[in-house]
Order: structure tokens, then C-alpha cells, then sequence
């Protein structure tokens, strides 16, 4: 299970991105994360994996403090999180395979992590792991000869070689079409449902958050709104949620 108690970021210019957030996530779920742009998403998802540090608060993985983890023990949480960007966070002259096996790196020691070495059996994993986003027969092209929902995929790849326990997608659909859009979100539906992968993904459209999360928690100003399961956010939550002013907006 994920807990997050009062979890607090303020950045050095005085912006306060969060502000005393709590809840909860129970193991499978799926969670989707909403807000405006700027509410405080990306800073809570990676908070979660210490990508950024908190200012106050704690953070809970499966009852060990990630907030007072060392360099060390944190290297360990992060081989159970996997994350997916919005884009990408791919080595565009790297070829697809190399990528994927980046997602190993935390799993081999520091000498090994430099000179990019892995074993057969990574080797093995990360084709796997490409038959499994359907690229396995893109394995050897350069990552930018991609389109952008093949390079997503290959971002869940790379996620899938950690065999994470908990994955995080920071608006992985943020840049794509809506078909493209569908596709990735199934992908992650699928790790969800079929491997028990728990899944905190934030997104814009409530459509896709109906159509696919299990339970939601919303953000606005950097406070936490909403928590509760997506049927529960009717027309007069949506305006609570992104102003008076906003119109629902659909993808599907």
C-alpha cells in the first residue's frame, strides 16, 4: 500500500506546489490524478519516488518510510516504481533496445551502470518486455525513428524491466491523439488488471478517468479536493475541481 501523510512542497522561488496532502492507495488499484495544469500532479508523482524532494509530509511504500530513506535504500524502493513521462524521457539516438534496458540499471552495480553492461538474462527480459507493448520487431531502430505512441510504449518497456510493483505515469497521454491516447491507457489497464500492477496516473480528460481508473483524487492549488471513485464526479464536482468557468471536454 502507498500512504501519504501531509506531504508538502514548496520550491525555492516560494512556490507551493503542495499543501498538506493526504490519502491513500490500496495494492491494484488504479488511480487516476486530476487537476489543472500547475494544481501540483507531476510534483506528487514524483515526490512518491523522491525525483523531488518533499519539504514536509511523510510518504509510505509498503510501510518503509520513503521520505527517510538513504541514497541506498532508496535505490531499492525505486527497482519497485517504474515511471512513465509525458515525453518520453527516451535516448533519441539510442536504439529501442538500449532504452528498455535502461529501465535495468538499478538492479546492477555502479561499474556495470556506467559501462551499460547486462546480463543474458536482461537481455532476454527486455525482449520480453518489448513483445509485451507489441515493438518487439522495433527493437533495433534509433528511439526518435518513433512515433510518439511508439515511444510511450517503449517508455512502459523500460518501466516493465524494473518489475515494479507500482508504476507512476505523469500525463503519458498528455501529448498524444485520442486513439493513441486509448492505446497507451489499455496498456497500463492491462499491467494493472492482469499483473496486479498498482498504477497512480494522472490526466486531463474525466472521460478517460471514467473510462479507465478505479478510484481518483483531485488537486486544485496544490490541495488535495477530491477523493472518491470516478462516478462520483458529477457536473457540480467538475466545476469544484477546474473552476466555474470550465466545460467538460470529451476524448472518446
Amino acid at each position: 500500500m502507498l500512504r501519504v501523510e501531509n506531504l508538502t512542497k514548496v520550491y525555492p522561488n516560494g512556490t507551493r506546489a503542495l499543501k498538506n496532502v493526504s490519502f491513500e492507495v490500496k495494492d491494484g488499484e488504479f488511480l487516476a490524478v486530476i487537476g489543472l495544469s500547475g494544481s501540483g500532479k507531476s510534483t506528487l508523482l514524483r515526490c512518491i519516488n523522491r525525483l523531488i524532494e518533499p519539504t514536509s509530509g511523510k510518504i509510505y511504500w509498503n510501510d518503509q518510510d520513503v521520505t527517510a530513506a538513504s541514497t541506498g535504500e532508496m535505490r531499492k524502493v525505486r527497482r519497485q516504481i517504474g515511471m512513465v513521462f509525458q515525453q518520453f524521457n527516451l535516448v533519441k539516438r539510442s536504439s529501442v533496445f538500449t532504452n528498455v534496458l535502461t529501465g535495468r540499471l538499478g538492479y546492477v552495480n555502479t561499474l556495470a551502470s556506467s559501462l551499460h553492461l547486462f546480463s543474458s538474462d536482461d537481455h532476454k527480459r527486455a525482449l520480453t518486455s518489448l513483445e509485451q507493448v507489441g515493438l518487439a520487431e522495433k527493437a533495433n531502430v534509433r528511439a526518435d525513428s518513433l512515433s510518439g505512441g511508439q515511444q510511450q510504449r517503449v517508455g512502459i518497456a523500460r518501466a516493465l524491466m524494473q518489475e515494479p510493483k507500482l508504476i507512476l505515469a505523469d500525463e503519458p497521454v498528455a501529448s498524444l491523439d485520442p486513439v493513441l491516447a486509448h492505446s497507451i491507457l489499455k496498456y497500463l489497464e492491462q499491467l494493472n488488471k492482469e499483473r496486479g500492477i498498482t498504477v497512480l496516473c494522472s490526466l486531463h480528460f474525466l472521460d478517460l478517468v471514467h473510462r479507465y481508473a478505479t478510484s481518483a483524487i483531485a488537486l486544485k492549488d496544490g490541495e488535495l479536493v477530491f477523493q472518491g471513485l470516478p462516478k462520483q464526479i458529477d457536473d457540480a464536482q467538475f466545476k469544484a475541481i477546474y473552476g466555474q468557468e470550465a466545460e467538460r471536454v470529451s476524448i472518446i
